[in-house]
């Protein structure tokens, strides 16, 4: 009888060995076999249960049996723990490395570069491309009261508040959360220090916004932004029309144009050829160089001023003078034209 029972023993012994390294061999050893040292990527949304990232993961040939995964999960506990995200996982890894990748979270970021002068809906653009976000849900977001009474913004909408610079964002990131990024950078970049110069000069943070932004609309070159802010700052003085462009442009449906007679008559609060004053908000999102120099103009006695096709403008003090180099710069314009014309002959 003891001796039967030994070999019972035995055999469950052996048994257990056995499974338990064929579990060790599944779940722990990596693959045979020569694999790339590339990476592959792979996109975990949120909301996929551990059977649909099982799929996914041996679809792209990283483990070989899902049914392994599966069992890696439930043993360890980690069917909740997996995050969603975008990964970049070589070959050759064991299951319980690569399970280890997703459940520490382990993403690639993503490189996203807003420029300055963007409206929102070009940001939304670039964020659906990127991200593989929700344009839509963005835009929508912006005008979000309690997005925007958490950051303690006097405005009706985000526009002009979304600030440009280079952002590194995990793939499965929310627009709720791009946007509370792009605010906190915001608020980074116009500091209470700034806020407290603009107070002093008597403007407000969204009038300096709305202003930066018609000057950012307008320079191509940094040292221009400060002397085309003066421009401004003296026509505001004088009580002149604004007549900026970057106004209609954001109130057009095709723009960025070249912009019609026609453009300069639509009835629109933006519209500075017609209402006096600022509009009524920003007209794209501006970085801290045009915000500051919206804060601190150089003094001149510039009123106007037009572009001479190389990017810089030329500056005048009297209508007289700028006509003369509209007309200069048209005439550059025409010549230009023609030398095309003559090129695809």
């Amino acid at each position: 009888m003891k001796k039967i029972l030994k070999i019972f023993l035995m055999l469950i012994f052996l048994a257990v060995m056995i499974t338990g390294y064929f579990i060790y061999s599944k779940i722990f050893l990596p693959p045979k076999g020569d694999f790339t040292k590339e990476p592959i990527e792979v996109k975990i949304k949120p909301g996929f249960s551990l059977r649909i990232i099982a799929d996914t993961l041996e679809s792209k040939g990283l483990i070989k049996n899902k049914e392994d995964f599966i069992l890696a999960n439930k043993l360890f506990r980690n069917v909740n723990r997996l995050k969603a995200g975008r990964y970049n996982i070589k070959k050759g890894l064991s299951v319980y490395d690569v399970m280890n990748i997703i459940v520490e979270g382990k993403t690639s970021n993503i490189k996203v570069v807003i420029q300055e002068g963007l409206i929102s809906t070009q940001i939304a653009s670039i964020l659906a491309k990127k991200v593989e976000i929700d344009s839509t849900k963005f835009i929508k977001l912006l005008s979000d009261t309690s997005i925007i009474n958490q950051f303690k913004l006097r405005s009706n909408s985000l526009e002009g508040y979304l600030f440009p610079n280079t952002y590194f964002f995990h793939w499965g990131i929310t627009e709720k959360e791009i946007i509370k990024i792009l605010l906190k950078e915001f608020n980074r970049n116009f500091s209470d220090s700034l806020k407290a110069i603009a107070t002093d000069k008597g403007w407000k943070v969204g009038q300096i916004l709305t202003l930066a932004s018609i000057i950012e609309g307008e320079a191509l070159i940094d040292s221009e932004r400060a002397v085309i802010s003066s421009v401004y700052h003296n026509r505001l003085q004088k009580g002149m029309l604004l007549q900026a462009d970057p106004t209609i442009q954001y109130i057009i449906p095709d723009g960025p144009r070249r912009l019609l007679n026609k453009d300069l008559a639509i009835d629109s609060p933006y519209n500075t050829y017609i209402y006096p004053g600022l509009p009524p908000g920003p007209v794209n999102n501006p970085g801290k160089i045009s915000i500051v120099a919206a804060i601190s103009p150089v003094k001149t006695d510039y009123l106007y001023f037009v572009a001479k096709g190389d990017g810089s403008h030329i500056f005048s003090k009297t209508l007289s003078q700028h006509l003369r180099a509209k007309k200069d710069f048209d005439a550059y314009r025409r010549k230009i034209k023609r030398q095309q014309r003559l090129n695809n002959r």
